[in-house]
């Protein structure tokens, strides 16, 4: 027969090791003070949360002074270009804005608007362009978007290597401005592949992703086909229209479209309508040399400048 001690020395450890309730040990916890503060605990933790969404998608950012005067310069020159006067100089717009916000604020809030102009152009050259090229061009212009939206995400924290090559770019389109006329004669004369339509289209695709300048390698397989005027502005309005559309998506999907550029965007996009009207002003009355010079030599310091990573003049002059 088994007595009491031989039994109770024989029941598994987990019984014998139950943990002791609180009531045995002290007095008994206020449980509605408990909830309560765990309530407002939860309540702050989310009022931080809502706070920070709020400062994260403000509707007008609290940008700097000076991001604004570049903006709004930025944009008027994009309103030039597209009016015609003065060749590709709204390339100047992202790495110019960049210079006081991150390159990918500066290449968000430029997309619409690039895209509003695009508007306006498309319908004037809608039925005067190029297909051929447009189809064999737009495939590789996928591909390069999709390498440059890699690009950005995968330097998404870094911010000083996209401001590095933000810089080397526009440094690079600087460059190929100045051996414009030697290059466009050497290119002219030789006969384009289909297979250099797709190369030169995800080229465009790239840059044109990562700082909204993607003319030149379009140019490279454009002009050797001798195209007329019209027929090559209306095929590189085309061309160009359809990528920022294309864009969109990875821009969206890397979330550096967002809310938040609503208002800037809002309050920018009139200006584009006043740099239009004056680019055409401008094209009217006076030839575009001196206004390239001027704005290539802005590019070229904001380029330089994006690399170093300082003021070109700090740089320079002080060191």
């Amino acid at each position: 027969m088994v007595n009491r001690e031989s039994w109770a020395s024989a029941r598994p450890t987990w019984e014998s090791e139950r943990p002791i309730h609180l009531s045995q040990t002290g007095p008994e916890p206020d449980l509605r003070a408990y909830v309560r503060r765990n309530m407002f605990t939860s309540l702050r933790m989310g009022r931080m949360l809502v706070l920070q969404h709020i400062e994260r998608n403000c509707l007008f950012p609290d940008y700097p002074t000076t991001f604004w005067v570049l903006a709004v310069l930025s944009v008027v020159f994009v309103g030039i270009a597209k009016a015609g006067f003065g060749g590709g100089v709204g390339v100047v717009a992202t790495p110019l804005m960049a210079l006081t916000i991150s390159v990918a604020d500066a290449a968000a809030i430029m997309l619409p608007l690039l895209i509003a102009c695009d508007v306006f152009a498309v319908a004037h050259y809608r039925k005067t362009f190029d297909r051929r090229s447009i189809k064999l061009m737009l495939p590789g212009s996928v591909l390069g978007i999709g390498v440059g939206a890699a690009f950005f995400g995968y330097f998404a924290s870094n911010e000083r290597m996209l401001q590095i090559g933000l810089g080397v770019l526009a440094i690079i389109f600087v460059l190929y401005q100045l051996v414009r006329g030697l290059v466009s004669e050497a290119i002219a004369k030789r006969h384009s592949h289909a297979a250099e339509g797709i190369l030169m289209g995800a080229i465009s695709g790239f840059t044109s992703t990562l700082a909204h300048a993607g003319g030149p390698p379009a140019k490279i397989y454009l002009l050797p086909q001798k195209l007329p005027r019209e027929i090559f502005v209306g095929t590189t309005v085309i061309f160009f229209a359809s990528i920022n559309q294309i864009k969109l998506i990875p821009y969206i999907g890397l979330d550096l479209l967002r809310i938040g550029h609503v208002g800037t965007i809002a309050v920018l996009a009139p200006l584009s309508y006043v740099g239009v009207k004056l680019g055409i002003f401008l094209n009217a009355r006076f030839t575009d040399l001196w206004f390239n010079r001027l704005v290539y030599s802005i590019l070229m310091i904001t380029g330089v400048q994006l690399v170093i990573g300082k003021s070109v003049i700090i740089y320079f002059f002080v060191q």
